[in-house]
């Protein structure tokens, strides 16, 4: 039985592509746990990759989508 999808990439390096992707997920107002499913990465893992890369992301406390 593999990984949970939410953390298949856990281990792996990022790539382009997923850095890509995350700065779009991010640009769309998806909350980091959302984020972190569609890249298959735990939710601290994409907290810590945007803070690095000085993506900004949507604040816990404030609903997604723009709701």
């Amino acid at each position: 039985m593999g990984l949970p999808q939410s953390i298949r990439n856990a281990a792996e390096p990022w790539t382009a592509k997923e850095l890509s992707k995350l700065k779009e997920l991010a640009a769309d107002n998806l909350p980091p746990a959302v984020i972190g499913m569609r890249l298959g990465r735990p939710e601290p893992a994409i907290l810590s990759k945007a803070v690095q890369v000085g993506i900004t992301l949507t604040p816990l406390n404030r609903p997604p989508y723009g709701a």
